[in-house]
């Protein structure tokens, strides 16, 4: 039998996306952020929904661009201790040892030790309530070549990314493979 819970801002798995923006003075910034993910194939989108007392929310606005790397296993500290400060006083980079590199396809920074890297350009802003969510269009995806498959795509096995488990306040890993999509289920047909 299920129990009610009520409502919750939980959903199994959320990612650990960090939000790269520069300041109106050119000063990069780095924000951890899980609530977020694909929204839309064509064009290619992802969104991600930030707090307007955030100071990469305002970033974002007046930039109009942002990025998403994505850590893997190995970086789970610098991306907990990137969503425990604000980057208004603090330059979060170089206290978590983190390289920011300047996007050459939009006015934001990505983290350079972060094996996967979502470019994109701002193209919606929907207020939602407390939070504000940015759908951003994906103008490139740039990968280190340890990450890459055969078919020239990242894998997951290689990457090993970091789920956020809202419930729980614990990051995760990916798990392992139990199955090929659109094959598995064929038999159900």
């Amino acid at each position: 039998m299920k129990k009610s819970i009520g409502a919750k801002t939980i959903l199994y798995p959320a990612p650990v996306l960090i939000v790269g923006t520069f300041d109106k003075g050119g000063r990069p910034n780095a924000m951890t952020a899980a609530w977020g993910g694909i929204c839309c194939s064509s064009p290619p989108c992802v969104t991600v929904s930030l707090r307007k007392a955030t100071y990469s929310y305002q970033c974002i606005v007046d930039s109009g661009a942002y990025t998403l790397s994505i850590p893997s296993e190995e970086h789970v500290a610098a991306a907990d201790y990137l969503g425990m400060v604000s980057g208004k006083n603090e330059d979060k980079f170089k206290t978590a040892g983190l390289t920011p590199v300047k996007s050459d396809r939009v006015n934001a920074p990505y983290v350079k030790e972060f094996p996967l890297v979502l470019e994109c350009k701002l193209i919606h802003t929907l207020e939602i309530g407390l939070h504000t969510q940015f759908v951003g269009e994906i103008l490139d995806i740039k990968a280190d070549e340890s990450i890459l498959g055969e078919n020239g795509l990242p894998g997951i096995d290689k990457l090993k990314p970091i789920i956020y488990a809202t419930a729980e306040k614990a990051y995760f890993s990916a798990g392992n493979k139990i199955g090929d999509a659109f094959s598995i289920g064929k038999h159900l047909k």
